[in-house]
């Protein structure tokens, strides 16, 4: 999916929703089985109750992986579920050397049609480029991240700057608003301003609202662009609002009141279309 598609879609559904199938399947409802053929029919019933709420799913490829082939068979059949209509991220946090980045980029943009992956770049351009050589797809590169961690390397000075700033701007020279993004955590929205003040075109995927505390108002007044700019990733909150057997009806209600909120903060900057 190219920028501008997804812009549009964006506007259209006055949303930018993007709901995290972490699948746990120690946390599926009682009623599904606790294996790779019980998560693919839980992620069915989410994606129905959340589809034309959301124009994003991202898909955590550890809930999967650890469940060996059949769990990576369930997460292929979860993204041909999906469909084309969504921006289809893989959670992977790759990095890696140029070759092993270039198998890796193929696993997810050719084997699989994922539409973006997110990227560790801490070993530099080459475990990055390769992953921007796919037209139509994108890398989303780890900036400032939502966990508590994050205070051991990202925020730590480099120079005159903040390791994460050293990274981000020097991530941003390899590729350009149209095959890359940044991801920055809602609970660093202290310092969201200031990031969309120096990367004024590029989109945030945002995690950490919901479940980790984030705000998603104070998020959007700081980083909310006429394009809109963010997708704002909610997981827990929505998939695992109930464990029992009214878990879809509930995820379409958590949803409905994240869309429904993005609607108006989009409104404040963007005309109905």
């Amino acid at each position: 999916m190219t920028r501008q598609q997804l812009i549009e879609q964006i506007l259209k559904k006055r949303s930018y929703l993007c709901v995290g199938l972490d699948s746990d399947v120690e946390k599926l409802p009682s009623h599904f089985s606790k294996d790779a053929s019980g998560v693919l029919d839980f992620n069915r019933s989410i994606i129905d109750a959340t589809r034309s709420l959301c124009v994003a799913y991202k898909i955590n490829t550890a809930f999967y992986e650890s469940l060996g082939h059949r769990g990576w068979a369930a997460m292929e059949q979860t993204v041909d579920y999906i469909g084309q209509q969504h921006f289809l991220i893989a959670d992977a946090k790759r990095g890696d050397i140029g070759n092993t980045a270039d198998q890796y980029a193929k696993a997810f943009f050719q084997a699989t049609s994922f539409d973006a992956i997110t990227v560790a770049p801490y070993m530099g351009a080459d475990s990055v480029l390769p992953f921007l050589k796919h037209p139509g797809k994108w890398a989303i590169v780890l900036g400032l991240t939502s966990n508590a961690g994050a205070a051991d390397f990202e925020l730590q000075p480099c120079g005159q700057q903040m390791l994460y700033e050293k990274v981000m701007q020097t991530a941003a020279s390899w590729g350009n608003p149209e095959n890359l993004m940044f991801v920055v955590g809602a609970t660093q929205a202290s310092v969201m301003g200031e990031i969309r003040k120096n990367y004024p075109d590029h989109f945030f995927l945002v995690p950490g609202v919901g479940a980790q505390g984030g705000s998603l108002e104070e998020v959007s007044k700081r980083a909310l662009t006429s394009e809109a700019g963010l997708l704002i990733n909610v997981s827990r909150a929505i998939i695992f609002a109930s464990g029992k057997e009214d878990f879809a009806e509930r995820a379409a209600a958590e949803a409905l009141q994240y869309q429904q909120q993005m609607a108006v903060l989009l409104n404040e900057l963007v005309p109905q279309v």
